[in-house]
């Protein structure tokens, strides 16, 4: 299956910043919904209270992610899974997980998964992990609170040092030099529609940035492009990897964040108190550089 959880979801959100015309105020234009369902005052608020009692809760991770969720066997392992471990402990509870496949929009994944379940064998989850955070998009999706912004993410280019002894490469290069990239990812958009068109013969496509980091191991591309964190979870001393300036690549930057159901904010309260905490202390950071990747700061 298509790794598609990045561009499903920064596609979804419109993040195309140099066309909005109200920057100031992202919901200028936004059209409040019908109110997404009725919740009781005695509703509102009670689940941080269950929560506690039964001693664990459930968040939702993308599945086979590397570096940031996947299973090991049986073990949730990556950073996402860590980081999650981490406001559970802060709740004084267990982080229990429920591994679920990108759809095609961030709507979806958010509607699966947080405030409604799938039409089949649908489980909601307490906290769902990396979900890009957007000022625009959270005035259309009333159902979902956006809070605990842990980390920055970023497009790179991961890159054979022999075949760029000199100069690294910016994506110029890649009208002459072979580039991979996981397909229909936002970086094989980007490529494909740069200067006219003129990388499309060099673009390689790939099911995913493992794949794609493995065709730069046996030399079937000089480079390969794609966020940072994957880029570095593929690296070896024969490898380099870099951020140059990406020429009217609107979304090569985003902040990542988590997603709570509307009706429990005393829930999200927390979520974010705890992710604060943990970036305050260096916690989060730490987890990065145990899976050797950079940590980027969020815009908090």
């Amino acid at each position: 299956m298509l790794r598609k959880a990045l561009s499903a979801s920064l596609l979804a959100l419109g993040l195309s910043f140099a066309g909005q015309a109200h920057a100031a105020d992202p919901c200028a234009d936004y059209v409040p919904q019908p109110r997404p369902q009725n919740t009781g005052r005695d509703v509102v608020g009670q689940e941080l209270d269950v929560i506690r009692e039964r001693g664990h809760m459930l968040f939702a991770v993308y599945e086979d992610y590397p570096p940031y969720s996947w299973e090991d066997g049986s073990t949730p392992r990556g950073v996402d899974v860590e980081i999650a471990q981490l406001i559970a402990e802060d709740l004084g509870v267990e982080a229990r997980f429920t591994f679920v496949a990108a759809g095609e929009t961030l709507e979806a994944d958010l509607r699966n998964n947080i405030w409604k379940g799938a039409v089949i064998g649908g489980r909601v989850s307490n906290v769902m992990m990396r979900v890009p955070y957007d000022s625009a998009f959270k005035c259309r999706v009333e159902q979902v609170v956006f809070t605990g912004q842990y980390a920055g993410e970023s497009i790179a280019i991961a890159y054979d040092r022999a075949s760029y002894p000199e100069d690294k490469p910016v994506p110029a290069y890649f009208r002459f030099d072979t580039v991979g990239v996981e397909n229909d990812s936002i970086s094989d958009f980007y490529l494909s529609g740069l200067a006219g068109g003129q990388m499309r013969g060099n673009i390689r496509r790939y099911p995913h940035m493992g794949s794609a980091m493995a065709a730069l191991a046996a030399g079937e591309v000089k480079a390969v492009t794609g966020p940072l964190g994957q880029l570095e979870h593929g690296l070896t001393a024969a490898f380099g990897v870099h951020q140059p300036p990406l020429a009217g690549f609107a979304v090569s930057k985003w902040t990542l964040g988590v997603a709570v159901n509307f009706a429990y904010r005393p829930l999200s309260y927390a979520v974010d108190d705890a992710i604060n905490h943990a970036l305050q202390d260096g916690r989060i950071a730490q987890i990065y550089a145990n899976h050797g990747l950079t940590h980027q700061p969020p815009e908090r």
